[in-house]
């Protein structure tokens, strides 16, 4: 079946699972707003009532579904979650994950492994068992959170980054074989910058972090953080609409990709001076 250069919102079914807060819940509002259906998934069930209850205002069906998506069988409960209320799916978008700091020698292997199954084994997971039903319509995307880390490794991120460019590897080679494949199923790959979401503040940190590294590090990339959620969200389904492979969101991490390419071993010299200046800027 050959693939539509276009995907109409309109009346489709959108799963969006981090849907609670920062990007995951802009896109649901922005989808709803489109007149696209939605099933809701989040850990946080408050957040996830909240953002419901928003989107239901345009006039659309609304089902939530609180899961850890760090659990295995979280997959599957969601595919029948969404086929008992939905009946259909046309937009998967993985956005759900977490973060962890710290240098790779005080990370735990607990706290590595908690990261990756969620960041990536969940993408995998959930791409796996939607897949069918998204190959039932006539045009369907996956959408797949990566992070301006998946172009760039930034010290202090090992797990994050090893995850987000995970993420990259398997949705490039996908987006292949689908194409191959002549599939009504397209892949988009999004590299969000600095996004004024609590994942930075919010992140998970090694035992050994002290109280001050922990006030420094959530001050420093708060000051990074300066794209709104919102207009993440509005480039983000621009980019889904028109069925675009990869998305930059935001000119931070345009320029970062742009200075890899260019440096590609030397590169954090110059992303690290930039962002040395930011925080200098923000203050």
């Amino acid at each position: 079946m050959a693939a539509l250069r276009k995907i109409n919102l309109q009346d489709g079914v959108a799963v969006v699972t981090g849907a609670a807060g920062g990007i995951g819940a802009a896109l649901a509002l922005q989808l709803a707003e489109k007149g696209c259906h939605l099933a809701l998934a989040d850990v946080n069930g408050a957040g996830l009532a909240e953002v419901a209850a928003k989107a239901q205002a345009y006039d659309v069906k609304v089902s939530t579904l609180v899961l850890d998506m760090g659990q295995a069988e979280s997959a599957q409960g969601l595919l029948d979650h969404v086929r008992a209320h939905h009946g259909r799916a046309t937009v998967l978008i993985n956005n759900a994950g977490v973060a962890l700091g710290g240098q790779f020698e005080q990370v735990s292997e607990e706290d590595f492994d908690w990261l990756m199954s969620i960041n990536f084994g969940a993408v995998v997971r959930l791409t796996r068992v939607f897949l069918p039903l998204l190959q039932q319509s006539q045009a369907a995307q996956i959408v797949n959170m990566s992070s301006i880390f998946g172009i760039i490794a930034p010290p202090g991120q090992t797990a994050y980054s090893a995850a987000k460019f995970a993420v990259r590897g398997f949705s490039e080679a996908l987006r292949h074989e689908l194409e191959a494949g002549n599939s009504s199923v397209r892949m988009t790959l999004l590299h969000p910058g600095g996004v004024r979401t609590g994942i930075a503040t919010s992140a998970r940190l090694p035992a050994s972090v002290t109280a001050q590294e922990i006030k420094l590090h959530q001050k420093n990339w708060q000051k990074a953080l300066r794209l709104s959620p919102e207009a993440a969200a509005r480039r983000i389904l621009r980019g889904i609409e028109r069925r675009e492979p990869r998305v930059l969101v935001g000119d931070d991490a345009v320029a970062a990709s742009w200075i890899q390419r260019l440096l590609p071993v030397t590169y954090w010299r110059w992303v690290a001076r930039g962002m040395s200046r930011s925080f200098r800027d923000a203050v």
